[in-house]
């Protein structure tokens, strides 16, 4: 078994510690990884007080980013976003949707400190439909969003029903016609309204 060793962090080292933590880590992982990119040295108190003053301005760092995001925390519960993208009439995409795409939608919402590592995602989405995703702000901040994959043809093309988006006026049309004489085209003309309802499918 490889020995531990304690080391005094001279960098704030991710799942490890903040600056000026006294940390006990493998030896190998402090020769190999902390001592050659300087992260670390020997935990003397000489330089345990010479980093004192970095490790309280760290301390005030991280304390005003906990409250930054509990405040995000808040106000992503509930929180929904919607990406149109093309697909085959089986709803299938031509190009998946990443988790930076996700994070680019949520910044886009106003939660600029949200980053691609913290949207959950095991791989691409590839299909229209909805979806639950995981977002940990923190080790205990931990949400989901629900995210709506549309498409992006408009609604009177999706799945070739329906006539052009153009002649969906000629519907209003149809009592004056009734009250010419012009009953059998003009009767059975109910096709648009399903049209526009198309862009429900997904969520259904």
């Amino acid at each position: 078994m490889s020995k531990s060793i304690e080391l005094l962090l001279t960098e704030t080292v991710d799942n490890l510690g903040i600056v000026g933590d006294v940390v006990k880590v493998r030896s190998g992982y402090a020769r190999n990884f902390l001592l050659p990119r300087a992260l670390a040295t020997k935990p003397t108190p000489g330089a345990i007080k010479r980093l004192a003053e970095r490790r309280a301005e760290v301390e005030r760092e991280l304390k005003a980013r906990r409250a930054i995001l509990e405040g995000i925390f808040e106000k992503l519960q509930g929180h929904e976003i919607t990406v149109q993208r093309s697909a085959n009439e089986q709803g299938v995409l031509f190009g998946g949707v990443s988790q930076h795409e996700i994070a680019d939608a949520l910044k886009a919402d106003g939660f600029t400190i949200i980053d691609d590592r913290m949207v959950r995602i095991g791989q691409q989405i590839k299909r229209l439909d909805s979806y639950q995703i995981p977002i940990v702000l923190a080790s205990d901040m931990k949400t989901e969003i629900k995210l709506w994959v549309v498409s992006d043809k408009p609604s009177d093309q999706l799945g070739n029903q329906g006539e052009p988006a153009a002649q969906a006026p000629a519907e209003a049309a149809a009592p004056t016609a009734a009250e010419e004489g012009e009953k059998p085209k003009r009767k059975k003309s109910e096709k648009a309204p399903k049209a526009e309802a198309a862009p429900e499918a997904p969520k259904a």
